[in-house]
């Protein structure tokens, strides 16, 4: 990879926000969405399932996920709907102006919260059952991303998304 393409892969000018916050409060049960939430820092949401009995673990990959909200109009179309509820996406964030492949392996910042993407969020078997025929392969491409959490904090809906800044001591 040449310098001009690393540098405009480490440049990302956009600012987002956060538009929904969704737990799940048992496996596999409904997901509530709610205008903000505590975070417990290597664990994941309060109210979520994943933060019952649990202890923090900051090497988990998946302690919380993200869903970008510009994609929700686009499965919705290959699903032949108007539009689409993110509850039935089974992931906990969604966040609007802000690509968040340019987020996938590097820290960034919801309000004071300090996560790190981990991973793309690919879609499960589940999906087919959320969304119908054809859920599993509408949500190929648009699943998202995963994260750790790195800081306690709260989150409430239109909090600010910002890549966080290259010193880590300061997150």
């Amino acid at each position: 990879m040449d310098g001009s393409t690393r540098a405009l892969l480490d440049h990302v000018p956009q600012g987002g926000r956060l538009t929904t916050i969704l737990v799940r409060p048992q496996r596999g049960g409904a997901a509530q969405a709610v205008e903000q939430t505590e975070v417990v820092a290597g664990l994941g949401l309060l109210g979520d399932h994943r933060c019952v009995g649990r202890s923090p673990d900051p090497s988990s990959k998946r302690q919380v996920t993200l869903l970008q909200a510009e994609h929700l109009p686009v499965v919705a179309a290959l699903l032949g709907r108007d539009e689409l509820d993110p509850a039935l996406l089974r992931r906990n964030l969604v966040v609007a102006g802000i690509n968040l492949a340019s987020l996938r392996d590097r820290r960034f910042r919801i309000g004071d919260v300090v996560i790190e993407g981990s991973g793309w969020c690919h879609p499960c078997s589940q999906m087919e059952q959320a969304l119908g025929p054809g859920g599993f392969q509408a949500m190929r491409g648009h699943g998202g991303i995963t994260a750790r959490l790195l800081t306690d904090g709260e989150l409430r809906i239109g909090d600010p998304v910002t890549v966080a800044g290259a010193d880590p001591s300061h997150g």
